[in-house]
């Protein structure tokens, strides 16, 4: 015999899921301290002066 299913509950599970998984992204995306984002940001400062240093001028 089929196993009952309460649709209500299915849908509300699955909406918690989906929310798990925005969550994780969002905190992926978002989640970065100040820090973290300076020290990036001067990484790649850091990274266009020293192409700019090497390129050849013609």
């Amino acid at each position: 015999m089929a196993e009952i299913l309460n649709l209500n509950q299915a849908r509300k599970a699955r909406a918690k899921t989906d929310a798990k998984v925005k969550a994780a992204e969002n905190r992926a995306r978002f989640g970065r301290t100040k820090a973290d984002k300076t020290l990036d940001a001067a990484r790649a400062d850091k990274l266009q002066r020293d192409l700019d240093g090497a390129k050849r001028e013609d």
